[in-house]
C-alpha cells in the first residue's frame, strides 16, 4: 500500500515507522525543516555540530512507557536520563519547594533512611505539608485529594464536573485559591472555570517525580526516528508545505504539496482538525466543516515561549509555577537546573512559557518588545537579576499548542475516519483524557498504524 502522512511530529513518524516495517510505501510531509512538530528543536549555538534545544520545554515521566519503548527501539535508551529536578511554586512573593524536601535535610543518617522514598508520593506529601500559604487542615485536604486522584483509574467518574468545582469541594477552598486557581487561570485565562476535571486528574494520576530527558535533547530522538523510517525505505519530505487533499475518481487520495501532486492509497493527517478542514475544503461535506469549526467545537490556545541564554544561574529550581498575579507568563523553567550547562557550551537556559488565545496582543508584538515586557518581572523572582546577564534570546510561537478540555470534550472529537474515503485524521486533540504529551502521541500513532493494518487485512480478506 502507498501511504501518505501529513505531519512529521512524533505521531506521524510513529505511524510511518510501523507501516514501513510492515512493508508499505510511505511518504511523510513535514512543513518544518526539522522533524518533531511541537517538540521540534533549534540550535542554541552557531557551531554546525552544536547542541539543540526544544523550542517549547519537554520532558517525559516514568509512566510514559510508549515513548520510552520507542526511544529504546531507535537505540537511545542508554542516553535517557532520569532525575528529580526541583519544582516549586511562587506564592506571596516566596518560592516553595513542591516536589521534595529531601535536599534540605542536613542530618545524614535521616537522609540515608529517606533516600529510597525520594521521588515518591510520600516525598510529595512531605513537601505539601510544608506549604505554609495553606492552613494545616487545608494541606491535609489537598494531600488526600491528590492521593485519591493518583489512585483513581477511572477518569470517567469525574468527566461531568469541572476542575474548579471538584477541587473546591474535595481539596478545599484554601488549596484551590492558593494553588489550583492560579494554575488554571495562568494556563486557560478566562476559561479557567470551564476546564473539565479529567484534565486535572491526568496531572495527578499520570505523572511521576522522576523526569526523563534524552541527553543532548529530544532532537536526537527525532533524528533517529526519521532515520529509522528512511532506512526501511520510507521517505520524509522536510520543508514541504501541503496545500490540498482530495479524493480521486479511482478511490485514491491526492495530496498537493509545493506545486506537485502525489497519489496515495491511503492518507493519515496529523494536523489540527481545523487545518485539515482548510486543506480538504469542499472535498468534505458542509455539515462536517461546520460542526468542527463552529464555536462549540474544540478550541485551542497557542504556545508562546521566550528562551533566554544567561551567563549565570537564575534560580535553583527547574520548574517554577507562578501563582502570584501580575506575571505576563505562567511558568519559569530553567532547563539547565535539570541538565548541565556544559551540555550547552556553558549557557544557562531559561524558558518563560505561556499558552495564550490566538488573538492575544503578545502575538502582534516584535520579539524585542516581548522580551522587554517580560524582563522586569524576573526581578520579582530574583531581585539580583540584571539584563546584562542575557547573552541571547529567542521567541517561539505555535498555533494549536493547547486543546481546551471542557465538559463534553470527547463528544466534540471528530472520528478518525473522515468523510473522505481512505483518509484518517489523528491529532493531539485525540489523546483525551490527556491533553498533550509526546508519549500519548506515540500511543496514538501505534493505534492508527494498527487501524490501517486491520483495514488492509479486511480489504484483502
Amino acid at each position: 500500500m502507498k501511504l501518505g502522512i501529513i505531519g512529521g511530529g512524533v505521531l506521524g513518524l510513529t505511524v510511518a515507522l510501523r507501516r514501513v516495517q510492515a512493508g508499505d510505501e510511505v511518504v511523510v510531509f513535514e512543513k518544518s525543516q526539522v522533524p518533531g512538530g511541537l517538540a521540534a528543536s533549534f540550535p542554541v549555538t552557531d557551531r554546525p555540530d552544536g547542541p539543540y534545544l526544544e523550542k517549547f520545554y519537554h520532558h517525559i515521566f516514568q509512566t510514559d512507557k510508549d515513548i520510552i519503548n520507542l526511544i529504546n527501539e531507535v537505540g537511545l535508551g542508554d542516553q535517557l536520563e532520569w532525575k528529580t529536578p526541583p519544582t516549586s511554586t511562587f506564592r506571596n512573593g516566596k518560592v516553595y519547594r513542591m516536589d521534595s524536601a529531601f535536599g534540605e535535610i542536613k542530618f545524614k543518617p535521616l537522609k540515608a533512611l529517606l533516600r529510597p522514598l525520594t521521588g515518591s508520593t510520600i516525598d510529595t506529601a512531605i513537601a505539601i505539608m510544608r506549604f505554609k500559604p495553606i492552613s494545616l487542615f487545608g494541606r491535609l485536604r489537598f494531600g488526600l485529594g491528590g492521593a485519591y486522584l493518583k489512585f483513581e483509574s477511572n477518569y470517567q467518574r469525574l468527566s461531568q464536573t469541572t476542575a474548579a468545582q471538584w477541587s473546591q469541594k474535595w481539596m478545599g477552598k484554601s488549596a484551590y485559591e492558593a494553588i489550583l486557581k492560579p494554575l488554571l487561570t495562568a494556563k486557560f485565562g478566562k476559561k479557567y472555570d470551564q476546564i473539565a476535571m479529567p484534565w486535572l486528574w491526568s496531572r495527578f494520576h499520570e505523572r511521576t517525580q522522576f523526569l526523563g530527558y534524552v541527553r543532548g535533547g529530544f532532537h536526537r530522538f527525532y533524528i533517529k526516528l526519521y532515520e529509522a523510517v528512511v532506512a526501511k525505505g520510507g521517505e520524509v519530505r522536510l520543508g514541504t508545505d501541503v496545500t490540498g487533499i482530495k479524493p480521486t475518481k479511482e478511490g485514491k487520495v491526492l495530496i498537493s504539496a509545493d506545486g506537485q501532486e502525489f497519489v496515495f492509497d491511503r492518507v493519515v493527517v496529523t494536523t489540527p482538525t481545523r487545518v485539515f478542514i482548510q486543506l480538504a475544503g469542499d472535498a468534505l461535506p458542509a455539515v462536517y466543516r461546520e460542526r468542527y469549526t463552529s464555536p462549540n467545537s474544540i478550541e485551542h490556545y497557542s504556545a508562546h515561549c521566550v528562551i533566554l541564554s544567561l551567563d549565570r544561574k537564575f534560580m535553583e529550581t527547574y520548574w517554577l509555577n507562578l501563582n502570584d498575579p501580575g506575571f505576563p507568563f505562567l511558568a519559569l523553567v530553567e532547563h539547565t537546573s535539570y541538565m548541565p550547562p556544559s551540555d550547552y557550551d556553558g549557557q544557562h537556559l531559561l524558558y518563560l512559557g505561556n499558552y495564550l488565545p490566538p488573538d492575544h496582543p503578545l502575538f502582534s508584538k516584535s520579539d524585542e518588545e516581548v522580551v522587554a515586557e517580560f524582563l522586569p518581572h524576573l526581578k520579582r523572582v530574583n531581585p539580583a537579576f540584571d539584563s546584562s546577564w542575557i547573552k541571547r534570546s529567542w521567541v517561539w510561537k505555535a498555533p494549536y499548542g493547547q486543546p481546551i478540555v471542557t465538559i463534553g470534550y470527547k463528544d466534540k472529537l471528530p472520528p478518525h475516519q473522515t468523510p473522505i474515503p481512505n483518509v484518517l485524521l489523528a491529532n493531539m486533540a485525540h489523546v483525551y483524557p490527556q491533553d498533550r504529551g509526546q508519549n500519548y502521541s506515540v500511543r496514538l500513532g501505534e493505534k492508527i498504524a494498527r487501524v490501517i493494518w486491520r483495514a488492509r487485512t479486511n480489504a484483502s480478506g
